[in-house]
């Protein structure tokens, strides 16, 4: 069993303190504009003390209600994804010099180490799917390396999921168990605690610390069972074959009736990494830069290869997000896509529930 130490409500200040004194900016969430978005923080005032949120399909807001919790909610349209795949980011630059040759030279970030306070479990599992991908072997992305490399993860396990949560239905939640720096259960008074690795246990042994009661232990573990026990949306069983048995399944249509092709399952997902690369030129022409930027493969663009769309229809780029989600990343990464954050279903404007989605494709 994890030893846990207790953080008083009153000390959850110093953390913020001792992180910032070993050279941390820290990062924690924010309300902003109706939203819970991860921002710079200096002060526990800014994070968002009593706030709840009320998600349903195509539907997200908040509301102040009166307790002293910060991390009474599930999440936000943001992920921590922003800062380990920048949404757009220079990846070289290229300038002609004096006897008109073209010189490039890489665009490798010097990212500041970030401490991200109040990560959750699905976000560790979908910041290690990305590991995953752009730390593969020989093809190691250097700037997503460059970004993660000082990343120091503060996780709290979740205790209050959305009702389109279903974090546990994947294996990824509601307690945190991916790599973390500290992990901890926020109760009334404070905080169970502990390091998950030797720059946490530098961190914690800063705070000042109490033993814990089996009246806290008992309360941390009753939370994280009401967390499941709220979470009643599930997923079929042997989703890969059954997808990939049924790419001509008439229900694909009646979903790409609906579907906007907007985007924002994609956007708000926090594994997904698709992106473009541009190139943006000075107007004297003698120099340009090239960056990447955040994509979707319900783009129009998305499926356009050779002088030709093979996926014209917003029902073929629905089939092919679902089916690489579900399907395909288990012959990539030997698991599904999915973290079961519920974002979305929260996010996406026609209200399309990818749980239910998948039962009409599976078992139908």
């Amino acid at each position: 069993m994890t030893q846990y130490n207790f953080l008083l409500r009153e000390h959850f200040q110093q953390l913020i303190e001792v992180l910032t004194s070993q050279g941390y900016d820290c990062i924690g969430p924010t309300v902003q504009d109706n939203n819970l978005v991860y921002r710079e923080i200096h002060n526990i005032d800014q994070l968002p003390r009593g706030i709840e949120d009320h998600q349903s399909p195509g539907r997200y807001s908040l509301s102040q209600q009166d307790h002293p919790r910060y991390f009474a909610w599930a999440n936000g349209a943001q992920a921590i994804k922003p800062f380990s795949f920048k949404p757009h980011e220079t990846l070289w630059k290229c300038q002609r010099d004096s006897q008109g040759n073209l010189q490039f030279e890489a665009q490798i970030p010097d990212s500041k180490p970030l401490a991200i306070i109040g990560v959750r479990a699905c976000d560790l599992a979908a910041l290690q799917l990305q590991r995953d991908h752009f730390l593969h072997q020989q093809y190691s992305d250097p700037w997503f390396r460059r970004h993660t490399r000082h990343l120091f993860l503060v996780a709290v396990h979740c205790s209050h999921p959305s009702s389109n949560c279903f974090c546990h239905a994947t294996g990824d939640g509601p307690v945190a168990t991916q790599d973390c720096d500290i992990a901890m259960h926020e109760l009334d008074d404070g905080f169970l605690i502990t390091a998950s690795s030797a720059k946490g246990e530098t961190i914690l042994n800063r705070l000042p610390l109490q033993i814990t009661t089996a009246s806290m232990q008992q309360q941390a573990q009753q939370q994280i069972q009401s967390a499941i026990n709220k979470q009643q949306k599930s997923l079929p069983a042997n989703i890969k074959n059954n997808l990939q048995q049924n790419l001509d399944h008439p229900h694909w249509k009646k979903i790409g009736e609906r579907c906007l092709s907007c985007g924002n399952c994609t956007a708000v997902c926090p594994t997904c990494f698709c992106h473009q690369e541009h190139e943006q030129l000075t107007l004297d022409e003698n120099s340009s830069s090239h960056y990447r930027e955040w994509s979707s493969c319900f783009t129009h663009s998305h499926g356009y290869l050779a002088g030709y769309q093979f996926r014209p229809a917003t029902w073929q780029r629905y089939r092919q997000w679902l089916t690489h989600k579900f399907a395909g990343w288990h012959d990539q990464y030997k698991r599904s896509g999915c973290v079961g954050c519920g974002r979305c279903i929260s996010w996406c404007p026609a209200g399309i529930d990818v749980t239910e989605e998948l039962e009409n494709l599976c078992n139908s």
